[in-house]
């Protein structure tokens, strides 16, 4: 099962990373705009959340767990702002591979220095970074207002 998911991993990041990068403002004219899947892909365009976005519901799409799964909030160093990734832990309590479409090669969090984890979510709930592998849950990612707009805006595309 693990090599198959990460076999999963690995697909689903090169496929999303070949997509160009463009930001919000260019592409949505809006400072901060999460892209659904469809509409990333029908641009043909996306910035850092529309990345882990896609890869998030794509990996959903073909079984991974979503309790494996968390779109992660994190700080760039490198390019000192803000950006977002999509951490898989194998295991609750294990150090999470992250998928990142400024570094193509998916590493473990113990090896991107080049990232300070903030906050992390997924379908099941917020949490906060206490440290690179793990953090205290806050509650429900509803709270991420964007986050629940997204859901909205892919339940009508679902439904058309």
């Amino acid at each position: 099962e693990l090599i198959l998911e990460k076999d999963k991993l690995t697909r689903v990041n090169n496929f999303f990373n070949e997509i160009p990068y463009r930001d919000d403002f260019e592409n949505w004219d809006n400072k901060d705009y999460w892209a659904t899947p469809i509409e990333m892909i029908g641009v043909n365009a996306a910035d850092c959340e529309d990345y882990a976005i896609a890869k998030y519901f794509s990996l959903r799409d073909m079984g991974v767990s979503s309790e494996k799964l968390r779109i992660t909030y994190v700080k760039a160093i490198e390019i000192n702002q803000a950006h977002m990734v999509l951490a898989y832990y194998q295991k609750p309590d294990a150090i999470p591979l992250i998928l990142d479409n400024l570094k193509p090669d998916i590493r473990s969090a113990d090896k991107r220095n080049d990232l300070v984890p903030v906050y992390s979510f997924n379908a099941e709930g917020l949490w906060l970074a206490v440290n690179r592998g793990s953090g205290k849950r806050l509650g429900n990612a509803s709270k991420v207002k964007l986050w629940s707009d997204l859901r909205e805006k892919m339940k009508k595309e679902l439904s058309q």
